[in-house]
């Protein structure tokens, strides 16, 4: 089992009382995902709102940006708990997910672009933010052509849900610490690990689609 099979593991022992109680009172897993997406469109605004403010006091909203991003993540793995467990699984919610996933990155990361955009001399890392936006974009991006092609492809070091908690955590502690840096460092990581995770899935769909061709002749 790996890390990400233990921590969801943990993570769904945690939540099941309270997806028990969901499906009790009738929310439906579109619900939680259209809310997910509204509280990262909160914390987009919030960086956007500290971006206009004094420096010692823009700290505290980028951490608490970071604490909706954390939260709004939990939403992120409630849904399709919900949809399992309450036997409401659907073909568009799957693709209702997708798409606010996709949103929903885009917009923090957005807000953290902008952020840095704003700080003259740090403009550099805007720019860095963005290459971490266009990252992302490809990581989810590929493997949905590879799924079309009947191809898994789940390789990678830079996945949604750690993009999600190196952004996160890399906001609350920027806000602790009063550092820019602890905000820009996961920004390089992920504009980094997100883009080599592109172009490795890329690299697999290669070999597989070989192997295929191989297989065809």
């Amino acid at each position: 089992m790996n890390y990400r099979d233990f921590l969801q593991k943990v993570i769904y022992a945690i939540i099941n009382p309270l997806i028990k109680g969901m499906i009790k009172v009738g929310i439906t897993p579109n619900f939680i995902t259209t809310t997910g997406f509204v509280l990262n469109l909160v914390a987009m605004a919030m960086f956007i709102y500290a971006a206009e403010l004094p420096e010692c006091e823009a700290y505290a909203w980028v951490g608490w940006s970071g604490g909706v991003i954390l939260f709004a993540g939990l939403f992120d793995m409630m849904d399709g708990r919900l949809a399992r467990m309450g036997g409401m699984s659907s073909t568009f919610g799957a693709l209702w997910d997708s798409t606010l996933d996709r949103y929903s990155e885009l917009c923090t990361l957005f807000g953290i672009c902008y952020y840095l955009l704003m700080h003259g001399s740090w403009d550099w890392a805007g720019v860095v933010t963005f290459t971490a936006m266009v990252g992302s974009v490809m990581v989810s991006y590929v493997r949905a052509r590879a799924e079309g092609l009947d191809i898994e492809c789940k390789v990678g070091l830079m996945q949604r849900p750690e993009r999600v908690v190196v952004t996160a955590v890399g906001a609350v502690f920027c806000g602790v610490c009063a550092n820019l840096w602890v905000l820009v460092v996961p920004m390089i990581i992920i504009a980094v690990l997100a883009n080599l995770t592109a172009f490795w899935r890329v690299a697999h769909c290669y070999r597989e689609l070989g192997k295929r061709d191989r297989g065809e002749q």
